[in-house]
């Protein structure tokens, strides 16, 4: 969004002023072309992001892995009922607390991380950019995020 203090509300209201929309339309062309370099590893790209978490951190209760991704449990569960079906991830529930399921890999999931390797490197080469531009944006987007984490916004009356 190019906006300055003087923008008229017309121009505020112009869908390339938009920086939500060119988030979106950045988000999905992402998608477009992790839907290709997943394919070979029979992932979507939600359940990339929960076997990242796994490869990273190892086993994990599943409100750990919402947390991460920012997802809540019924956005969760049926990507790791997927992901168990596929053989790559158990779930269990806790001895000590029924209400707590813990996720680990299987030594299928362990070996996907191998095959997975070449993933970031195709995607950073389809974007064209330099690696420094990326990881500034990723910072700039974090920085983003925060700040909307953080904000109060009230409703307009």
């Amino acid at each position: 969004m190019t906006t300055h203090p003087g923008m008229a509300d017309e121009e505020l209201l112009r869908l390339d002023q938009q920086i939500c929309f060119s988030l979106n339309a950045a988000s999905r062309a992402f998608g477009g072309v992790y839907r290709v370099l997943l394919r070979d590893l029979g992932l979507t790209y939600p359940q990339y992001l929960v076997m990242l978490v796994l490869w990273e951190e190892g086993e994990l209760p599943v409100k750990r892995i919402g947390e991460r991704l920012r997802l809540d449990s019924g956005t969760l569960s049926p990507l790791l009922k997927r992901l168990e079906a596929a053989g790559l991830v158990r779930r269990e529930r806790s001895p000590e607390d029924e209400r707590s399921v813990t996720v680990r890999l299987t030594p299928e999931g362990s070996a996907l991380r191998e095959r997975a390797g070449q993933v970031p490197r195709r995607l950073l080469a389809a974007t064209g950019l330099p690696v420094e531009d990326l990881v500034a944006l990723r910072g700039l987007l974090e920085r983003v995020t925060a700040t909307l984490d953080a904000a109060e916004v009230e409703p307009a009356p």
